[in-house]
């Protein structure tokens, strides 16, 4: 039945500039799949009519070469998360040896990168504010680099004290990272009148990919763990604070509903908690960022630790892994709007769980790389998909975002350290069973991505 109660279209300040977002129709295309479009005429839709707030009408008037420059740094920002993320991740069986610590106690050092992250998850919002885009991602992309180098002087000198503090400071880095340059990516989308924000999100992993195929190929020609850290912490650095000057200063965090106080705006957010839809969206997003937080810092030693690989053996799986990942994020669009986002869900989880079980029994090392390349595809899709579903599964979309996005942050972050020290006890190749289980999750709750139907 279709109510003829009207959705109001509300104003967005993007950087000065007022912005619309356009009310679209929603056809619900069979058999669950993405909605399809079309154009509905107005500002005035009534709530027969879903409508994706991604899309966005072009902003009249966008300097196209500055609109470019600005959409390079952003995706730039993504990719140094992943980069930072992976420096260490492919070398940690040496970052232990070189801090002579045990596995229990490097995945209770891993911890750090969780906690930081809340604070960085928490400040992002209100250091945009403060700062605005250009100077508060300036002051993220020296931080995170320097905490890379922290841990590099920290591995040099013997420091696991030194070292936890660089973790923690990474993870406040990493946090606020993610937040502002997703913040930025929709504000580009508003003014682009296109998405963007996968290709970004793709930056990330194409990040990772980079920065773990540096750490093999550094493992392999004998470049120590500290010299690596610190000489790409430099880099890193230096290439952040050029690429963020193409920010525009004056772009700040959006507050969709200026009227409303910090307490209501925090109501919203936490009557998403009651919500049973929304907490199995983000069930599947912990059962898919579990496996990409464990792969970030178990992959590896489970290589050399569990099958006896090498330390360069265990970077260029890695590497397989991030690469596998970024492409299957870049190429599988068509392959969403064809199956729809529960079956394409369904299908990544089905093969991660098959990608981990190789992992953990296989012997011979093509298996083992078959396996990374489904674990790494099990990974690939539930968290962009799910942040879509939780977006159109009901009113308050920032709100329910926010609630769907803190799940897989806190299991991507978190699911680390449990796995170490599930590994201090049944061992590392063992400890990953943790990992099948959680495709097996977000295999069984990939329902709750199914598009509402219009009422």
């Amino acid at each position: 039945m279709v109510h003829d109660e009207p959705l109001v279209a509300e104003p967005v300040d993007h950087g000065g500039a007022e912005l619309v977002v356009v009310l679209e129709e929603q056809h619900l295309h069979p058999d669950d799949a993405t909605p399809r479009r079309s154009r509905c005429d107005g500002l005035r839709c009534t709530r027969g009519h879903r409508f994706d707030e991604s899309v966005h009408t072009p902003e009249v008037g966008v300097d196209q070469s500055r609109l470019a420059r600005w959409r390079t740094a952003i995706i730039v920002a993504f990719a140094i998360g992943g980069v930072s993320l992976a420096a260490w991740g492919p070398r940690l069986p040496e970052l232990r040896a070189d801090l002579r610590v045990d596995v229990g106690t490097i995945g209770v050092m891993l911890a750090g990168v969780t906690v930081g992250s809340v604070g960085g998850l928490l400040s992002a919002a209100p250091l945009l504010r403060r700062f605005g885009g250009r100077r508060a991602l300036t002051g993220v992309v020296v931080l995170v680099p320097g905490a890379v180098a922290v841990l590099g002087v920290a591995a040099a000198v013997h420091s696991a004290p030194l070292a936890a503090v660089a973790f923690v400071v990474g993870g406040v880095g990493i946090g606020a990272l993610d937040v502002m340059a997703n913040v930025e990516g929709t504000a580009i989308e508003a003014r682009a009148g296109r998405t963007l924000l996968p290709l970004m999100h793709a930056a990330w992993s194409g990040g990772a990919a980079l920065g773990a195929g540096i750490a093999a190929l550094c493992s392999w020609l004998g470049v120590t763990i500290e010299q690596q850290l610190i000489a790409e912490a430099i880099l890193i650095g230096v290439v952040g604070v050029v690429a963020m000057r193409a920010v525009p200063d004056g772009t700040r965090a959006e507050e969709h509903d200026a009227s409303s106080t910090p307490r209501q705006r925090l109501r919203r957010w936490a009557r998403g908690w009651a919500d049973p839809r929304l907490l199995l969206i983000g069930v599947v997003m912990l059962g898919v960022e579990l496996g990409e937080g464990s792969a970030n810092n178990w992959l590896a030693l489970g290589v050399t630790d569990g099958h006896g690989g090498s330390p360069t053996a265990g970077a260029l799986l890695f590497t397989v892994f991030a690469i596998a990942e970024a492409a299957t994020r870049v190429f599988a669009g068509p392959v969403v709007d064809r199956l729809g986002r529960v079956r394409t869900v369904r299908t990544t989880a089905a093969l991660g769980v098959l990608g981990a079980i190789c992992f953990i029994l296989g012997s011979a090392w093509w298996v083992l790389l078959v396996g990374v390349v489904l674990w790494a595809v099990g990974v690939s899709m539930g968290f962009p998909l799910g942040m879509s579903a939780a977006a159109q599964s009901g009113p308050n979309a920032a709100a329910r975002v926010s609630v769907v996005a803190s799940i897989g942050y806190f299991a991507n972050f978190a699911g680390p350290p449990v796995v170490g020290a599930l590994a201090a006890n049944v061992g590392p190749l063992a400890a990953l069973w943790l990992v099948a289980v959680s495709f097996v999750a977000a295999f069984l709750a990939a329902g709750a991505l199914r598009p509402v139907p219009a009422r």
